[in-house]
């Protein structure tokens, strides 16, 4: 049986809000990319939003405007895609990688404040696999350093749009809260991503750096249907979203906590299904509404490849999120003391496997995949 890792929700209507875009002037950034900022903005209750062109580029227009640079610090955990830790990189600041929870893999307050020094200008916190980071702790951390230093506390949510913390979502405690829409995401457009903000200063300058610097959108340049002056304030990247792809975010928006239980289910079943295994899987933590963006699995005693080439083999697609950053060549040889630190990182990053795992997944097909563990990966894992 042929198992596909993931499968979106989008079907051919989704063709017709595009073809009114294409029947419309206007393909770039608009009047419906404008539309769907105020719709995060009402489901995040949050004074401003931005759509991006990737969560990547969102991130690094949030850094230009924080105007990060050489001799400044961004603390990342170092369980994490490399996204979280290259633009920071690109801006020419330092990552300081620090250690996860062993049972949530989570950031945690007391790794932040532990790794704080007087160069630190910002934490990118990573809500991983879809559980939030304890964010009022983190808040307390940022908010008690040294007078005059203001550390920005940026929440990385590419796995956690609908996730929720004591009923909080995703930037009611962080500085700026930035999404993915990349195609195997809760909320995709194939890609794309957003900015949340509350602060209207803040909001101001990323919504400056996230089109080249320049004070004005292009519907904002020919608003009144005359052209208008526009100046630039600073530094920016290209990372507006065109209406082309912000016509596919609406109704996704609309529909993604009704999907929640189906994703629910399904990580239900898996755990039932490999409960007494020699498998590791990120616990819970208390207060989170999981948004089960992935469900992941750990292969211990150096069996994660070959797990994965058995479950290949029987036709299962599975993927790794993801190896620890400091394992990797860059990272490695830039902080080579960051392994030696991140042991937690280090040690799921080399056992994480991700299983098929998406709203809509056919019964049979999860029973395949968890069938096949049972009957290939259970053997190997034998006094591991």
């Amino acid at each position: 049986m042929k198992v596909d890792f993931y499968r979106h929700g989008l079907s051919r209507d989704a063709a017709n809000a595009v073809g009114d875009v294409l029947a419309s002037p206007f393909l770039t950034t608009g009047g419906v990319a404008a539309g769907v900022e105020a719709q995060l903005a009402a489901y995040f209750e949050a004074p401003h939003a931005l759509l991006t062109n990737s969560w990547t580029n969102g991130a690094l227009a949030v850094l230009l405007a924080l105007e990060l640079g050489p001799g400044d610090e961004v603390i990342v955990p170092a369980m994490t895609f490399i996204a979280s830790a290259n633009v920071i990189e690109i801006t020419g600041a330092t990552t300081v990688l620090v250690d996860v929870d062993p049972d949530t893999l989570l950031l945690t307050p007391e790794a932040v404040e532990a790794a704080i020094t007087p160069r630190t200008r910002a934490v990118m916190s990573v809500h991983l696999y879809g559980q939030m980071v304890d964010m009022p702790g983190l808040r307390a951390v940022c908010d008690r350093q040294a007078p005059g230093q203001q550390i920005t506390l940026i929440e990385d949510c590419a796995h956690c749009f609908e996730g929720q913390l004591n009923n909080a979502r995703p930037g009611q405690h962080g500085d700026v809260a930035i999404f993915s829409f990349y195609a195997t995401k809760n909320v995709t457009c194939g890609e794309g991503g957003a900015i949340i903000c509350r602060d209207e200063d803040l909001f101001t300058r990323i919504r400056e750096a996230r089109l080249h610097g320049m004070s004005a959108i292009a519907a904002d340049r020919f608003a009144g249907g005359v052209y208008n002056h526009w100046d630039m304030h600073r530094l920016g990247t290209k990372a507006n979203l065109p209406d082309l792809l912000a016509a596919l975010l609406p109704p996704q928006i609309d529909q993604i906590d009704e999907l929640l239980p189906q994703r629910q289910a399904l990580a239900a079943r898996y755990r039932d299904g490999l409960e007494g295994l020699q498998l590791r899987m990120p616990a819970d933590a208390p207060g989170r509404r999981n948004a089960w963006h992935l469900f992941t699995i750990g292969v211990a005693g150096g069996q994660r490849d070959r797990a994965i080439a058995l479950l290949n083999e029987a036709g299962v697609s599975v993927t790794v999120n993801y190896r620890a950053l400091p394992e990797l060549t860059y990272y490695a040889e830039k902080y080579p003391d960051a392994a030696a630190a991140c042991p937690v990182s280090m040690d799921w990053g080399a056992q994480t496997i991700s299983l098929p795992f998406y709203p809509g997944m056919p019964v049979e097909h999860q029973d395949h995949v968890i069938e096949v563990i049972h009957r290939d990966v259970a053997p190997i894992l034998d006094g591991v």
